[in-house]
């Protein structure tokens, strides 16, 4: 497996488009899920269910920048997939280059994801964000995802 690409330590957090489903944090929020991207496992939302809310507030904070927290990360996590499930944890690839890292191009689907909705993307605007909120407007913008959290995000992120 390559070596994941490291993270900004900006990452320890809940964007305010997600309190409404991540209140009791039985939704992965996406930092979280911008972490499983960085270390490589795949985690279903009943898996995520089963750890406690100790647990679940611990994957949002633990680092997951280094080499080496991002190693503590990946195994932390699937002992406690082990743990909970007698399974192993699946793995997904990681990305070399993500494109939430690429400043020097807005990806396609979020791109059309705007037009949708009327809304011009600069590519200054996409280059001011962080690298969590790139990574939540990708995510967001997936033709398969539900984008009722699409624009509160880009209001959140100052982009309309």
């Amino acid at each position: 497996m390559p070596t994941p690409s490291p993270m900004p330590a900006e990452d320890a957090f809940i964007f305010e488009f997600e309190e409404e489903f991540v209140d009791d944090l039985h939704c992965i929020p996406m930092a979280v899920r911008f972490k499983l991207d960085t270390c490589g496992i795949k985690l279903k939302l009943a898996q995520w269910n089963q750890f406690s809310q100790e647990e679940r507030e611990q994957f949002i904070f633990q680092p997951c920048t280094s080499e080496d927290e991002i190693a503590d990360y990946r195994e932390f996590l699937k002992d406690l997939i082990f743990m909970y499930s007698e399974t192993e944890a699946s793995e997904i690839p990681v990305a070399e280059n993500p494109p939430w890292l690429d400043i020097s191009v807005i990806p396609p689907a979020l791109v059309t994801k705007a037009q949708d909705h009327d809304i011009p993307l600069s590519l200054q605007q996409w280059q001011n964000l962080t690298p969590l909120q790139r990574f939540a407007l990708i995510k967001l913008s997936r033709p398969s995802h539900e984008s009722k959290n699409f624009l509160p995000a880009l209001q959140e992120f100052e982009l309309i």
